[in-house]
């Protein structure tokens, strides 16, 4: 409710705004001058499956010099299951797709010493079960997607407050602050099943060929430990103080701040190996581990022994100091030269801690490699110079300004960048500007960026290949990051034209192109894995091919190795690395439109209007040799066009509006041949009127909205994963559905 606007600047604004504001800016404002009490109540379904409501109250008081407003609101949802929609799954056959279900089910599947594999059968507790019972060559699976979660359910408590104060002498203090809260419950599926050996010891052991060996089950532990909790929490808060002085036609602001976030989590209801390893290797049936049945058939205080958990805290903290002043320098013929000038510092640190209880002892894993703290002190400038004007010389139409800008900044772990912009803006007739600019930016790794390989993950799994005569080949994906990730840097040119012609009174339009060209671009390249075999013009480099039998023993052997399908060493052909890096060069260009006509009609006022992005391209090359590969409208890039459609009618009493969304066509490329998912298309629909307010209240206005109001489903996407898979691509289209909301705002 504190929120007044949102301003979004698409353009590089580095110079300005700080390095790291590569495409653009978005500011928040806030109702700092509000005055009064205002109450807002909402209430919202989706079709009973998902809900939220909001409670929040804003007050404000204004006296003759200063000012002050407060604002708190409540929010709370509840979890979206998956098992609300069908195609968030793993058996895509009911939408003409393959069923990627898990290997892990209940019952499990016997794997015997040879190889072979033996089914389970259901209806038995497995205490008595024979290795004639067993079902030779089939694998008990099970949709592993269905059981878990979408959206969490979510509480959030936030506040804001501000003041704003006249000293006198053209002084004035000003401060502001926030605090929010936020808890969350997930049901996530982060270790899951797996596949355990189970000793000859154990009391339940069923032999299917004889050999009187150690077998292997894949098995879903979910009945015995029910579904894998993810909960947390956030708090944060945030403050910033200063004075402002306004002196000789220049505007001064000396501030500082200081912002403060932790945030938790625990992951319940996980295995603890070592004590599980215990308990299978036991020969008690009133104590031992049961794999062997249909369902839980495990003594309940065995499963509480071997029940694990998780949990991690992170606290991030942040101190900044700024001078800025801008103002008037002098006139030139075509007007005011104007400049912005300013120095910031600020500090970042970062410091985590964790405690596992998955092991043979209670552990406290740390992040090696976190740099935990960062100090930048930066200088910049802007400077407004009017070239042209009819004022000046009678034959340039309209006016003309050159800005320039620029900014210094040292890091104190990448030294010092320098990043400059030059801007045009012409405006040759009253109502049209034409506008162009280039800069350039840099951005820092993140801290957890910088953590190298100690949290990595070593992977075996099965990608595409068309030069496989299986259509497939075993590789070891090393996914995470490397130990020596650099910054990014960028340059980017606009080009615009606004438009507000006089003779169509009510009519907006405006355009823009922009170019971005990142040398270094910080990317996760596991996003396209499934595609690296069949694009080894573009992928080569980061494949190993044949890799020696003792460097894929070293990732086998180490603790950062997971091995969900059981793929032996032996059976790796080739080691692809799937970690974030520094790639060699991503450009990406396309322009941003927005058209739109606003008439008196009737009684009130009438717009319609079209909004959106078209990308071009998004050519990146992993390497200075490697093949440019284009991802825009590809499965984890953006789509070529993605539009919103609006109309709408308002007056004092009653306003309604409508809007349209489109999402294009893409192509899913992680799958051999590849695929084509369809265009989205949802609509938006909003009513508001003004009614009597009751008892003491002012004003109340009730509206009623509903987004995706025809329930559209997200369009089919067969999209596998490293360890599942999804009938959706979760980037481009929401799960929620239908959501009808009413919501009413009361003026006191």
């Amino acid at each position: 409710m504190a929120i007044d606007r949102i301003e979004v600047l698409t353009d590089g604004a580095s110079a300005i705004y700080g390095t790291d504001a590569v495409a653009g800016v978005v500011n928040m404002r806030f109702r700092n001058r509000f005055e009064g009490f205002e109450t807002r109540l909402r209430g919202a379904t989706a079709d009973g499956d998902f809900g939220d409501h909001q409670l929040g109250q804003i007050a404000g008081k204004r006296w003759s010099n200063g000012g002050a407003m407060v604002a708190l609101e409540y929010t709370r949802s509840g979890r979206l299951a998956a098992s609300d929609r069908p195609y968030v799954a793993e058996d895509l056959r009911p939408f003409g797709g393959p069923d990627y279900r898990s290997d892990y089910g209940n019952p499990g599947t016997i794997i015997a010493d040879d190889g072979s594999i033996y089914g389970i059968p259901t209806g038995q507790n497995g205490t008595k079960l024979t290795a004639a019972q067993l079902i030779p060559g089939q694998q008990n699976r099970r949709d592993l997607q269905q059981a878990y979660d979408v959206l969490p359910s979510q509480k959030t408590l936030s506040g804001y407050a501000s003041i704003d104060q006249d000293i006198g002498h053209g002084l004035s203090l000003f401060g502001n602050g926030f605090y929010a809260r936020r808890s969350y419950d997930a049901r996530q599926r982060q270790y899951g099943p797996s596949t355990v050996t189970v000793p000859v010891s154990n009391a339940f052991y069923v032999d299917p060929i004889g050999t009187h060996q150690p077998v292997s089950v894949d098995y879903d532990f979910l009945p015995d430990f029910g579904l894998e909790t993810h909960s947390g929490m956030v708090n944060a808060f945030g403050l910033v103080g200063g004075v402002k002085a306004d002196w000789a036609g220049w505007t001064i602001d000396l501030t500082g701040s200081y912002g403060h976030q932790r945030e938790t989590l625990v992951r319940g209801n996980v295995i603890n190996d070592t004590r599980l390893a215990a308990a299978l290797a036991d020969s008690n049936p009133a104590t031992a581990f049961n794999v062997f049945g249909d369902g839980s058939n495990t003594n309940p205080t065995t499963i509480a022994a071997v029940r694990g958990s998780f949990s991690q805290a992170s606290i991030a903290k942040n101190w900044s100091a700024g001078l800025h002043a801008d103002g008037t320098l002098f006139d030139l013929p075509a007007g005011s030269v104007k400049l912005a000038t300013g120095l910031d510092h600020r500090d970042e640190r970062l410091a985590f801690s964790a405690t596992s209880d998955r092991r043979a002892t209670i552990t406290h894993p740390m992040l090696a490699g976190l740099p935990g703290q960062r100090g930048i002190n930066s200088i910049y400038g802007e400077l407004s110079v009017p070239l042209l004007s009819p004022a000046m010389v009678s034959w340039f139409p309209g006016t003309l300004t050159l800005s320039l800008a620029g900014r210094i900044e040292h890091y104190s772990d990448f030294g010092t960048t320098r990043n400059p912009k030059i801007g045009l803006d012409w405006q040759p007739t009253p109502g049209l500007s034409v506008r162009a600019s280039y800069g350039s930016s840099f951005r820092a790794p993140t801290f957890d960026e910088l953590i190298g390989t100690s949290q990595n993950l070593y992977l075996p799994i099965a990608l595409p290949d068309p030069k496989s005569p299986t259509g497939q080949t075993n590789v070891l994906e090393l996914a995470g990051y490397p130990a020596n990730l650099g910054p990014e840097r960028t340059r980017t040119l606009t080009l615009g034209i606004d438009a507000r012609p006089a003779l169509v009174p009510g009519l907006t339009a405006s355009a823009t192109y922009f170019r971005i060209d990142y040398r270094d671009r910080l990317v996760s390249t596991s996003d396209d894995i499934f595609n690296y075999l069949v694009r080894r013009d573009v992928y080569q480099s980061l494949i190993q091919d044949n890799p020696p039998a003792a460097l894929v023993a070293s990732y086998y052997a180490d603790p950062l190795f997971q091995n969900p399908f059981n793929i032996a060493a032996s059976d790796i052909q080739a080691i692809v690395t799937g970690y974030t890096l520094n790639l060699a060069r991503v450009v990406i260009d396309g322009f941003d439109f927005d058209i739109g006509y606003a008439h008196d009609l009737g009684s009130g006022k009438a717009s319609i209007g079209v909004s959106g992005t078209r990308l071009f391209h998004i050519n990146q090359r992993i390497t200075p040799t490697a093949a440019v590969n284009d991802i825009v409208g590809m499965v984890g890039g953006p789509v070529k066009l993605r539009a919103r459609g609006r109309a709408s009618w308002s007056n004092d009493v009653f306003d309604a509006s409508a809007f349209v969304n489109y999402t294009d066509g893409y192509t899913n490329q992680t799958v051999t041949p590849n695929e084509h998912i369809r265009p989205w298309t949802t609509v938006d629909l909003q009513v508001g009127v003004s009614v009597p307010a009751p008892g003491p209240a002012k004003s109340m206005r009730l509206s009623l909205s509903a987004t995706n109001v025809f329930d559209r489903d997200p369009p089919y996407a067969n999209l596998p994963l490293f360890d599942s898979a999804l009938g959706y691509d979760p980037e481009q289209a929401s799960a929620i559905g239908r959501v009808i909301a009413v919501q009413a705002i009361i003026g006191w």
